[in-house]
């Protein structure tokens, strides 16, 4: 199977540094190439990655501040330029079309590009494909932001010794995926009698946000989970305030949500030491950590084996079952009715 990994473009927020981009990050999902938030100077970075712009094959804005879209410009003209012939759709929130046109159209150049232009507008899926099933939640974030979520469907994994029993090979094991039985030697042999279940896998990107029920839906179950965590815990009333998430709060989410891996990233350049974003949130996630680094490749955790009993999916944080509109102070909710 081909790789599935993440490509860390770019960490910082609202300010670059000498280490640290504006944001970007590509997300390699077998023939797929997602291209998240391209910030300024995202075009040198995949340059640097060694990622062609060809990798390319579709485009996720969650918001039109400038740390997370500048770089869009760059990226469609270096497309152009290289003469990449399939369509590359990008997403955006339906609010920000007048800054989308703006950076569509930010200089003269030979447009040849297929664009498709797919704004989005509320909660569900945006682009379903081979992939799997693409979709965007709104976040709590003061100019309209949407987070996304790629959900690969359920499958099953074919168990070569009870493959062999059965004497099913070769073209046959297609066969019997394609049509869930097969006739094998007088009997009729079942799928699920050769097979187990397989889940699917799940990525979630959660950037500029307050903690909200979006930021708890996008991340359930998610292999990788790659999150802001501008701040620090001391400072999570400058968070709420300006909208971001601390490494704590970022930590909690995925602590509930059943996530295996945890990209921190979107760093306050106030912060001179990285390594404390992950001292953070370690005691609270028991999961792997990655405190994201630019030009750092992650890869999506192997399949996990499907789980006894009820699916993650049915479970409901307790602090979330009847307060869908509450503001949020640190990792608590307030404002409950």
């Amino acid at each position: 199977m081909s790789a599935r990994e993440l490509v860390v473009l770019g960490t910082s927020s609202q300010a670059p540094t000498r280490d640290r981009n504006h944001n970007g990050y590509l997300l390699r999902w077998d023939g797929e190439g997602l291209l998240f938030d391209p910030g300024e100077g995202t075009q040198r970075q995949l340059l640097l990655a060694g990622v062609p712009s060809s990798a390319i094959t579709r485009i996720c804005i969650s918001h039109f501040h400038g740390d997370h879209c500048l770089g869009l410009p760059g990226v469609l003209q270096r497309m152009n330029l290289d003469r990449v012939a399939h369509p590359v759709p990008v997403h955006f929130p339906a609010g920000g079309r007048p800054w989308f046109d703006r950076l569509r159209s930010a200089s003269v150049f030979h447009d040849v590009l297929d664009v498709p232009e797919l704004a989005v507008a509320g909660d569900g899926p945006v682009a379903v494909g081979g992939f799997g099933t693409l979709d965007a939640r709104r976040l709590d974030h003061p100019v309209e932001t949407y987070g996304y979520r790629l959900v690969e469907p359920d499958g099953r994994r074919m168990l070569p010794d009870r493959l062999a029993r059965h004497g099913i090979a070769g073209p046959d094991v297609g066969r019997l995926q394609r049509l869930g039985t097969l006739e094998r030697g007088g009997r009729v042999v079942h799928l699920e009698e050769v097979s187990a279940p397989r889940p699917g896998q799940r990525f979630a990107f959660v950037m500029d946000t307050r903690l909200c029920d979006a930021v708890w839906a996008l991340a359930e179950d998610a292999d990788l989970l790659v999150v802001e965590s501008t701040f620090l815990d001391a400072d999570a009333g400058l968070a709420h305030e300006y909208g971001h998430l601390t490494a704590r709060q970022a930590a909690t989410v995925a602590a509930d949500c059943g996530v295996r891996t945890l990209v921190l990233t979107h760093f306050s350049q106030r912060y001179d030491d990285p390594r404390r974003f992950g001292d953070e949130a370690r005691p609270v996630f028991g999961g792997d950590v990655v405190v994201a680094a630019d030009l750092q490749t992650v890869p999506v955790p192997p399949r996990a084996e499907a789980a006894a009993g009820t699916p993650a999916a049915g479970r409901v944080h307790p602090d979330r079952r009847a307060c869908p509109t509450r503001s949020w102070v640190g990792a608590t909710p307030t404002g409950c009715a």
